[in-house]
C-alpha cells in the first residue's frame, strides 16, 4: 500500500505543473467571458457571425471581457474595471493582519485576475507590486503547509484558497500522508 502512495504522489508532483496550468487556462477563460462596463471612444458597428455590437461615441454598457480586450487594443471602447490596484491591495493587508495559523480568504481567480493586470502595466510599476506579491504568496505557502500537513481540506478553508492554492493544498497533504506512512513502517 505505502508503495501504491509512494507512486500516485511521484505522479502527481511530475504533473502538478501541468495541472495548475490547466486550472489557470480554466480560470482566465472563465475570467475572459465576465461581462464588464465599457464606454465607446467612437461609434463602432461590429456584425460577425453571430455576434453583432453596436454602439455611439460616450455611450456605456456591458459585454464580456474578451470582446471589451479587443476594442480596447482597437482603440474603440475605455474598460471600467474594478480598481484592480485597491483589490489586490486589500488582499495583501488582509493576509498580512490575519493570525499566522489562518489564512485571509482569496477569490478562486485571484491570481488570474492578479496576473492580468501585471501584464497591463509598464515595467516600471511592476516591481513593487511583484515584490508585496512574493510576501503575500511565500506567507500563504507557509500557512498552507503547515494546515496541509496536519489535515486535510475543509469545506470553510476551501472558500479562502485560490484554485491554485487548493491543489498545492491536496499534493501537499497527500504528500504528507505518504511520507508519514512510509516513515511509520521503516520505523515500526
Amino acid at each position: 500500500m505505502a508503495e501504491s502512495n509512494s507512486a500516485n504522489n511521484i505522479y502527481n508532483y511530475d504533473n502538478i505543473k501541468y495541472r495548475i496550468e490547466f486550472i489557470q487556462k480554466f480560470y482566465y477563460a472563465k475570467y475572459l467571458m465576465e461581462d464588464i462596463r465599457i464606454t465607446f471612444k467612437k461609434n463602432v458597428s461590429i456584425n460577425l457571425d453571430n455576434l453583432s455590437l453596436e454602439g455611439k461615441d460616450g455611450e456605456i454598457t456591458s459585454i464580456p471581457r474578451w470582446l471589451a480586450k479587443i476594442l480596447e487594443a482597437n482603440g474603440n471602447v475605455e474598460i471600467h474595471d474594478i480598481d484592480v490596484l485597491v483589490y489586490i491591495s486589500r488582499s495583501l493587508n488582509r493576509e498580512r493582519i490575519s493570525k499566522p495559523h489562518d489564512l485571509s480568504g482569496i477569490d478562486i481567480d485571484f491570481y488570474i485576475r492578479v496576473n492580468d493586470y501585471i501584464k497591463r502595466l509598464k515595467e516600471s510599476e511592476k516591481e513593487p507590486i511583484l515584490v508585496s506579491l512574493n510576501s503575500f504568496i511565500t506567507s500563504r505557502i507557509e500557512k498552507i503547509v503547515k494546515l496541509a500537513a496536519a489535515s486535510s481540506l475543509t469545506t470553510d478553508l476551501e472558500r479562502k484558497l485560490s484554485a491554485e492554492e487548493i491543489e498545492l493544498y491536496n499534493f501537499i497533504h497527500n504528500s504528507s500522508y505518504s511520507f508519514k506512512q512510509l516513515a511509520v513502517n521503516k520505523l515500526g
